[in-house]
């Protein structure tokens, strides 16, 4: 067999994508994101219903035998893990999978807790998390590394002995490093914060390897999540 032939056996034999979606996003730049991975995974158009809140998403539960649900946390009525719960009661609950700005333990636990069987961050490239749908199709779960780290430190946790770890001691930010770390909290781009600060790209791409340094840290999510455990973040 060749391996264009195999290739297409293989394609024949791979279970179809989850059908119909929703997509439960505030954001309208986010949810056509979401929209343009799915139909890139073969979903098409008329099997992606988008909501932009909880209330949009539970006007749209009983019309449609969702199976798949992207769900961003931060809503503008309410948190997506009360969402995910009442989804989990549904007779033939879709899988629920987060796709959220941030991966703070407490979020984390909660929707999982709560029935997610995925978590994504959107600072990751489209063929990441295209890549990260894509293991749904076999019975996988899409879970950001950062987000795999996470859940293995607390499990890692739970199992070591109560002591408490030293704390660590960590350069301080500059006053300019400060101000460019709450744009980045924000979910700004390097360009957005370069105009928001009159600076160029070039200089806040600086800055931001310095807080990366600092933080001993090697992505954004990562800063903030570090620089709000510290507690220099709200």
């Amino acid at each position: 067999m060749t391996a264009a032939a195999d290739a297409d056996t293989q394609a024949l034999q791979a279970p179809a994508f989850p059908r119909p979606v929703l997509v439960v996003e505030d954001s309208a730049a986010m949810g056509e994101r979401l929209r343009r991975i799915l139909v890139s995974l073969g979903v098409p158009q008329a099997d992606i219903v988008h909501a932009a809140s909880l209330a949009q998403a539970r006007q749209w539960l009983p019309t449609r035998p969702f199976q798949l649900a992207l769900i961003d946390i931060g809503l503008p009525d309410g948190s997506g893990v009360d969402l995910i719960a009442a989804l989990q009661r549904q007779p033939a609950p879709p899988a629920s999978v987060v796709v959220s700005a941030w991966g703070d333990e407490d979020t984390l636990l909660a929707a999982l807790r709560a029935g997610a069987a995925g978590y994504l961050l959107k600072e990751r490239e489209d063929a990441e998390i295209s890549l990260s749908l894509r293991s749904i199709q076999r019975g996988g779960a899409p879970i950001d590394p950062f987000i795999a780290r996470r859940i293995l430190s607390f499990v890692a946790q739970q199992a070591a002995a109560p002591e408490a770890p030293a704390a660590m001691e960590l350069p301080p930010l500059s006053q300019r490093e400060n101000e460019i770390l709450r744009l980045v909290a924000q979910g700004l781009s390097n360009h957005e914060i370069a105009v928001a600060l009159s600076l160029s790209k070039l200089t806040v791409e600086s800055h931001t390897r310095n807080i990366y340094r600092k933080l001993a840290v090697g992505s954004r999510t990562e800063a903030v999540y570090e620089a709000r455990r510290m507690g220099w973040l709200p």
